[in-house]
């Protein structure tokens, strides 16, 4: 090997190098695009069915079916932001969100009933709260709700991002599938598509499985805070399921926020005799309603879609989280599904992808 040839292949190296951190930091700035299409994407996955339903049931023609199911998709998105207005009315009233002396009072009366009971406990709850200084930052509310108006306009944009790239992945349903095959060599490319097909059956078959996991929690939620009186108890119903999308930390931040609105809602009235009690009844409820997804509902469900043992759902999630934290444990299922698929389809003599894919 002569010098020529080191040099030649070092230099070669150098511009593959190059050439990958041109790609990265170039796939780093229009990160937003991407994922308007991965949520795109997403989206005709779960139309998908409803697409095949009226093409083939209603024979609908391509095209109409397309705008039939983007019709209730936007239906969808103009519902939750109406049903998220009485919300955001009801807690801007209770909790004086543009008054920060007011909020600073109401919360001070709050604790103070609290310290109150405790106090008859021997506990000195109020004490210990002064301590950690926590009512000197909600001067920072008025902060942070400007910058939650300033993102609307953003938000506005990739909203019809994504109902424009949504559409013509679903009216062009082989769009997105000749992009991936023109990466791919030719004499693989009927195995690819073969492995295309099928994760885009079991995708839209999780997809959907969220869907009705969700809308199961929505109806629990909506009847244990309707059966306690719990002001906007819908939304409030709605916004805690959809947090379970984020699985086993989802949950938890929807326990906190149902205890805060809880709470909130009641202000003004005993807090011993009212609030507590109420509160109470309601965290029971929820806690139950989460057993009822975690041992019944979620594994019944993510099991059949993904065609995947709970437990082997359970330590997919697991390791995405401590991996690349809460993102990779919303798209370790979908992303661990797909892997499958192509390790069948190229490895399927491995003995561990024989074990891992059996049921596919």
């Amino acid at each position: 090997m002569n010098s020529k040839t080191i040099s030649n292949g070092i230099l070669r190296a150098l511009l593959i190098i190059i050439g990958v951190a041109l790609l990265l930091f170039f796939l780093w700035k229009i990160q937003s695009v991407l994922v308007y299409i991965i949520i795109a994407g997403v989206l005709s996955l779960i139309a998908r069915p409803i697409i095949i339903f009226l093409k083939g049931k209603l024979k609908f023609p391509n095209t109409l079916a397309v705008v039939v199911s983007m019709t209730l998709f936007i239906g969808f998105i103009f519902g939750l932001i109406r049903m998220f207005i009485p919300l955001i009315s009801q807690q801007s009233k209770n909790l004086s969100l543009l008054n920060t002396n007011g909020l600073k009072k109401n919360i001070e009366n709050i604790l103070s009933q609290i310290n109150d009971y405790f106090l008859s406990q021997n506990i000195n709850i109020l004490e210990q709260l002064k301590t950690l200084d926590l009512l000197s930052n909600f001067k920072e509310i008025p902060n942070l709700l400007n910058s939650i108006i300033g993102t609307v306009g953003s938000l506005s944009i990739g909203l019809v991002s994504i109902l424009f790239i949504s559409f013509f992945l679903m009216k062009d349903g082989d769009l997105l599938n000749k992009g991936l095959m023109v990466l791919v060599p030719d004499n693989t490319e009927s195995r690819f598509q073969k492995s295309f097909n099928k994760i885009k059956d079991l995708l839209s078959r999780y997809f959907i499985g969220l869907v009705t996991q969700i809308t199961i929690l929505f109806i629990l939620y909506s009847i244990v805070l309707a059966i306690f009186g719990v002001q906007n108890a819908i939304v409030i119903a709605f916004l805690c399921a959809l947090l379970n999308l984020i699985p086993y930390v989802g949950p938890l931040i929807g326990a906190v926020l149902i205890l805060f609105l809880t709470m909130t809602s009641h202000i003004g009235e005993d807090f011993q005799t009212e609030i507590l009690p109420t509160t109470i009844y309601v965290m029971i409820g929820y806690f139950a309603a989460q057993l009822i997804d975690n041992f019944i509902s979620q594994p019944k469900i993510f099991s059949q879609a993904t065609k995947a043992h709970p437990l082997e759902i359970f330590l997919v999630i697991i390791i995405g989280g401590l991996l690349f934290g809460v993102i990779g444990m919303v798209v370790a299922v979908p992303s661990y599904t797909a892997l499958k698929v192509i390790l069948k389809e190229f490895l399927s003599e491995n003995k561990i992808v024989k074990s891992l894919t059996k049921d596919l």
